[in-house]
Parts: C-alpha cells; structure tokens; sequence
C-alpha cells in the first residue's frame, strides 16, 4: 500500500507540477514541499488531511529509500518508519503530519530539510555517532 501511495503521488501530481521527470529526486520533493504548504492553507477538513499525510509521507519515505536505502519497518514504539542499516530511524509520516500542522514559515517543519538531513546524516549512521553508539544499535 506505501509504494502503491508513493506512485500514486507521482502519477497525480507529476503532470500538475510541470516538470519533467517528476519522481523521487530532490527536486521533486521540493516540489511536494511547496504543495504541502499550498494545501495546508486550504484544507479544514481533519480526515482530508489525514489522508493526504498517508499518501505523502508514503511518498517522502519512498523518496528517502530512493536516495539512502533503507526500508519500511514497524518501530518499537508501533509507528511505521524507515530503518537503515545503521540501525537509525526516519519518520515520513510524523514528518508530514508535523509540516501540515505547523508549516515551515510558521514552525520550522518542512519535508525537504528532513530529506536532506536523512539522506545526507541519519541514512549514514551520523546519530548512532552522535550519540556514541556503535552502528547497528537501532535504539
């Protein structure tokens, strides 16, 4: 069901986005970023947004996959998630939720600073170091 989200965002908002080659790169993402603020203006309806964070977030999560590897997986704490091999984990679904509810000029939540730090920290083991963990200790 995530891919089958994932590939329904691409499908659907490929052609109204207007670029070429829209998919799981950084650019596109961007994109979903900019829609998400566009539609977190005028949607009110709470199972409307409900709906549009399973399908994004299944897009941001199949988008961080793309570039970082990885795989869908259910944490200790029951939310679905990204687990690397490192044993660091990512959240697209709470990710989205938090950019609807808050927004990124207002609250600092954007999907595209999540892409790019995942990809470019977590997917790398960077908090398993951080935290002085040996890789591979998904705590």
């Amino acid at each position: 069901m995530i891919r089958g989200n994932a590939a329904l965002v691409i499908e659907e908002l490929g052609p109204v986005s207007g670029m070429q080659g829209f998919g799981y790169g950084p650019e596109a993402v961007a994109w979903v970023d900019g829609y998400i603020e566009r539609q977190r203006q005028r949607m009110t309806d709470a199972g409307a947004v409900s709906s549009l964070v399973s399908v994004l977030g299944s897009y941001l999560g199949e988008a961080i996959i793309a570039a970082a590897g990885g795989r869908w997986d259910v944490h200790d704490r029951d939310e679905i998630g990204i687990r690397f091999d490192g044993g660091d984990w990512c959240f697209p679904f709470s990710k989205v939720a938090k950019q609807f509810a808050a927004g990124v000029s207002e609250g600092g939540e954007s999907i595209l600073s999540f892409y790019n730090v995942t990809i470019g920290f977590i997917a790398s083991g960077g908090l398993a170091a951080a935290a002085g963990r040996p890789t591979g200790d998904a705590r």
